[in-house]
This record gives C-alpha cells, sequence and structure tokens, in this order.
C-alpha cells in the first residue's frame, strides 16, 4: 500500500481559493462554510523575537497534516478516528459521538463538525472520492492554478512528492509536537 502525503509549494499560493471550493464540491461541504476541511491562512509575521519581519508572502494553505503519530487517534474513545491502509487519517462517521477529544487534541485546528451528519470531520486526502476511484490526485490539487500542492505516496522513491522532498528543503509544523505531519511546505 502507499502511505501518502502532500507538500505544499506556499509561496507560490495566490489564496484565489479554487482549492476550498473543489474540496467543498468534491466532499459536498456547502460553499460558505468556512475553514472546513483545507484552507487558506494568513502569515503575518516571520522569524522570532525579537527578530521579527512582515511576512514576504501572506498566505498559508493548510488542512488536516495527517500525522504518523496523530493526537486526534489517540484520543478517540470509539476508536471513529483511525489510519486507513494508505497512513490516512480518517473518521469512520458511524463511530464518532461528537465528543470532540479529537477536536481539543489536534494542534492544528483541523476539525470540524460536519452539520450534515452531525460528526467531526476533517480532510482525507480524497480517500473516499477520488482515490476510491483510482484517481492519483485530490481535488485540491487537481485544481489549482499556480500547483501549490503535491500530492503523492511517500513510500515511492519515483513519486513527485518523493523526489521534490529530497530536492527542496521543507518544513512541518510543530515539529516540536513529535506527531510527524505528513504536510511539506516547501521552501
Amino acid at each position: 500500500m502507499a502511505r501518502y502525503g502532500m507538500a505544499l509549494d506556499y509561496k507560490n499560493c495566490i489564496n484565489c481559493k479554487a482549492c476550498e471550493v473543489a474540496c467543498k464540491e468534491e466532499n459536498g461541504v456547502l460553499l460558505g462554510a468556512d475553514k472546513h476541511r483545507i484552507w487558506v491562512g494568513v502569515k503575518e509575521i516571520e522569524g522570532e523575537f525579537p527578530l521579527l519581519s512582515i511576512a514576504s508572502n501572506t498566505f498559508m494553505p493548510s488542512q488536516c497534516q495527517h500525522c504518523d503519530n496523530a493526537p486526534c487517534e489517540e484520543v478517540c474513545p470509539t476508536h471513529a478516528t483511525y489510519y486507513d491502509e494508505n497512513g490516512v487519517v480518517r473518521v469512520d462517521s458511524d463511530k464518532c459521538i461528537l465528543c470532540s477529544y479529537c477536536m481539543n487534541a489536534c494542534p492544528y485546528d483541523a476539525r470540524y463538525v460536519d452539520d450534515r451528519t452531525v460528526t467531526v470531520d476533517k480532510c482525507n486526502f480524497c480517500s473516499d472520492t477520488r482515490l476510491a476511484r483510482g484517481e492519483v490526485t485530490t481535488a485540491c490539487q487537481a485544481t489549482c492554478p499556480t500547483k501549490v500542492r503535491i500530492f503523492g505516496d511517500l513510500d515511492d522513491p519515483n513519486s513527485e512528492i518523493s523526489q521534490v522532498l529530497r530536492e527542496r528543503e521543507h518544513f512541518t509544523l510543530k515539529t516540536h509536537l513529535g506527531t510527524k505531519p505528513k504536510l511539506f511546505y516547501l521552501i
């Protein structure tokens, strides 16, 4: 099986929201809903105090980090949050009791309550839609006009994502927490 991840060439993001719209359309989320599954945030400062500066590119696309050591999975009392065969952190809505432990445990604020199912939901790398149909891209990657997102199998040394991560410097968010995210930001 694969072990999916995503690299974000975030400095190319123009905040056009095409990724958000494509994700919502793919997953049946209302277009007006804010910060569901994926979103583009604003990065206002760079550096550490006292050496701070205004960020040169203020757009930071984000979503579930699909951590290898996911705190949300650890705290779920019903095992509704689980890893699928491809290492994707998923939610079984039939098992979710809306206790919100996973929402509180997620250090990336990547979970929300789906009003349709009245369960907690998050990005699942289009596992139950595009990947289930045999496609090899996510909706957000396929629609991005500036090619910010690179999705693929981290265990395949010939995949585009593996090649990019070998060739370019990158970072993950909140590495000090030890969650081992599979969302990589390219420098």
